[in-house]
């Protein structure tokens, strides 16, 4: 087995997902029943229904998102040093994909497409009660493939973290195979995240199959696990994962987030927000804090309250990237709640 100390780290994180530009709009709960759209979770459309739903509103902002782009992004607004390795079409949202991503201090180096489908996009409409509804294009994104996954970007990074949507592609899983083969091949962990209830259902077999056999390090918030196993019992299920994977970060919303390693279950208490805006990018925040924390050599404690500190960050405006530096506003809290900085 080769060892890390062998191999050259240029990066903490490199991110695998969809390269997507999200439009966010404000809409009542009227919207959605009244277009018969489901509420909460992530629901992929065609060209045509994206362009149907994008008609009817006012968009708040437009920034490039995507899953595991949000977290590198959030990673490196924390201080560390991240890659994305993603598809866009060589067109004008792609074009500000690769810009914006580029400027937070990303490496992102997959050729783009120059002939296919558009640049991925997803409408995140967010209800007065902060929940977020995202309807995906997914577009360039299907055309990601395993020769995109690139070993020397994997070989250098410590941690390859993975976004459960990629399974929506045909060749997703293999995609993911990939990336956690070459990761293991040079001693490096594995992280992947659930992304989604929409993306467990009727896959939930492969995906036990999947994590078991490739993961290190699972996300996922308490309806996903739930969803993972099947069951209702928050608690078995935080049982049930044991056997699958080194550690599972589980969130919890306002309960916080429960950490299982082993034997070890830790319970951390979530940011106090006064203002809860968009949930957009929570989880993915807190996968960029909880990753920042492990290759920072921090216990998983205090990785999962950093995690919290970032995902409160997001929740308190719209969007899913920081709009201050984590790295700072991560410090003082660690100071003010007696950790190391």
């Amino acid at each position: 087995m080769i060892k890390q100390t062998e191999i050259a780290t240029y990066y903490d994180v490199v991110g695998i997902g969809n390269a997507i530009v999200d439009v966010l709009a404000k809409v009542g709960d009227r919207f959605l029943t009244e277009r018969n759209l489901p509420k909460g979770c992530m629901t992929l459309l065609n060209a045509q229904d994206a362009g149907k739903i994008y008609a009817d509103i006012v968009p708040e902002c437009q920034v490039s998102g995507g899953s595991a782009a949000n977290t590198v992004a959030g990673l490196a607004s924390l201080g560390g040093a991240p890659a994305f390795i993603g598809k866009v079409h060589d067109d004008l949202l792609g074009q500000e994909f690769t810009k914006d991503i580029g400027s937070a201090g990303i490496d992102f180096f997959t050729a783009p497409l120059k002939e296919g489908p558009m640049t991925g996009r997803s409408i995140v409409l967010v209800t007065p009660d902060a929940q977020r509804s995202m309807f995906t294009y997914l577009g360039a994104n299907t055309y990601l493939s395993e020769e995109d996954i690139d070993e020397n970007i994997i070989k250098a990074s410590r941690i390859t973290y993975i976004e459960g949507y990629i399974l929506d592609y045909d060749n997703g899983i293999n995609i993911a195979k990939k990336a956690a083969e070459i990761a293991h091949k040079y001693n490096r962990q594995v992280a992947y995240t659930l992304s989604d209830i929409c993306c467990i259902k009727d896959k939930e077999d492969i995906l036990l199959e999947f994590i078991k056999e490739n993961v290190d390090i699972l996300f996922a918030n308490e309806a996903e696990i739930k969803a993972l196993f099947k069951g209702e019992d928050f608690y078995n299920c935080l049982d049930l994962i044991k056997p699958h994977v080194e550690i599972a970060a589980i969130t919890r919303s306002s309960k916080g987030s429960a950490i299982v390693n082993g034997r070890t279950t830790t319970f951390v208490e979530a940011e106090v927000v006064d203002n809860v805006v968009d949930t957009t990018g929570a989880g993915d925040l807190y996968a960029a804090g909880f990753l920042y924390g492990m290759t920072q050599g921090r216990s998983l404690g205090t990785c999962a309250i950093i995690g919290s500190i970032a995902a409160a960050e997001i929740i308190s405006h719209y969007g899913a990237r920081p709009e201050i530096s984590l790295r700072g506003m991560v410090r003082n809290k660690l100071l003010s709640y007696g950790k190391r900085a």
